[in-house]
């Protein structure tokens, strides 16, 4: 399979280039970008999305800061540390993006160089960051693909594919390990309102890889499953607390919650750097809320009139009691969870 690559470095090494995916499906466009804002601001408007790229694009920003200054070693460091706290403001729930510019912090602190060579450290802790992800993504998904029988219908929601991250995926990595061993998979995509992640972009995806896939609306999902359609459901995440709530997009709870009830299991599938042990459950999860236009004006056209109020969450919290298993690249996890 042609792996598809988000984000990664721009080809001249002094900007971080992304695939837009505000752009997806219609047009595949890449933009590189040059400073700390840019990259804030594409992972503000979902540019780049999904936990471990916009990890990634956060601990490869940080770097820009840098690119092209010449300071002595305390002005690096509040520089550094400036461009961190930008980005990591960009968006709240997702733990890897706090967790990339931990490291990414750490790597100050361990450098013992001259101010001159820190650059070329923190370029090459975001590299290994990238570098990294691909290989718990292979992991995730060889792990995941024991849990995909040969002829399974899969559901899945939202983007938890290689659009998603520095490598085949976390849910979709399953899929795509699965096909790869020979096993016949088909896929049903809820369309993931308010932006239709889903549609857009899973779909995009799969049938890039010649996976079949099913575009679905997010309120049949629960009827699907009743008609026997569905064999099991994968989903990604964005927080994992240390008891096994999870923080995944809008709409992933209505789904653990049909899927228990019509016995079918419900796996979470995300790298090790998804786990926030420092959260001891869901309630401790904040949770991002987006801008009304995205839900009543989506796309540019008007669908719920002036002066309507709008409840907007990214995410939801799916509580552990209704998660079967959670997929990562150490393996798989049953319950009871406890992540340190």
């Amino acid at each position: 399979m042609d792996v598809i690559q988000p984000v990664t470095w721009s080809p001249d090494g002094h900007g971080v280039r992304i695939l837009d995916q505000r752009e997806l499906p219609e047009r595949e466009v890449y933009r590189d970008l040059r400073t700390v804002d840019e990259v804030y601001d594409a992972i503000l408007t979902l540019a780049v999305r999904g936990a471990p790229a916009i990890g990634i694009a956060a601990a490869m920003g940080v770097t820009l800061a840098l690119d092209g200054t010449e300071l002595d070693r305390f002005e690096v460091g509040a520089k550094v540390r400036n461009a961190a706290a930008r980005i990591g403001g960009a968006r709240p729930t997702a733990v890897n993006l706090s967790w990339a510019l931990g490291r990414v912090g750490r790597a100050i602190v361990e450098h013992r160089g001259d101010p001159s060579s820190l650059h070329a450290s923190l370029i090459d802790e975001a590299t290994r960051i990238l570098v990294e992800d691909r290989a718990m993504c292979r992991a995730i998904g060889e792990h995941g693909a024991q849990l995909i029988r040969d002829g399974a219908r899969v559901l899945t929601h939202c983007n938890a594919g290689a659009l998603a991250t520095g490598g085949l995926g976390t849910a979709l990595a399953a899929i795509y390990v699965a096909a790869e061993q020979g096993k016949r998979v088909e896929v049903y995509s809820d369309e993931t309102r308010p932006l239709l992640q889903g549609s857009r972009l899973t779909a995009w995806e799969l049938t890039r890889a010649g996976i079949p896939v099913t575009v679905l609306i997010d309120s049949a999902a629960a009827s699907l499953m009743r008609d026997g359609e569905i064999d099991l459901v994968i989903v990604g995440a964005d927080r994992i607390a240390a008891n096994g709530d999870t923080a995944n997009k809008i709409g992933t709870y209505p789904l653990a919650i049909a899927a228990k009830h019509h016995g079918i299991p419900f796996y979470v599938a995300a790298p090790a750097s998804t786990f926030d042990p420092a959260t001891k459950t869901g309630e401790g999860i904040l949770i991002e809320q987006r801008h009304a236009d995205e839900v009543c004006a989506t796309f540019g056209a008007r669908t719920a009139p002036e002066g309507a109020s709008v409840y907007n969450p990214a995410f939801d919290v799916t509580p552990a009691r209704l998660i079967t298993a959670i997929i990562s690249d150490r393996g798989i996890h049953q319950p009871p969870y406890h992540f340190t």
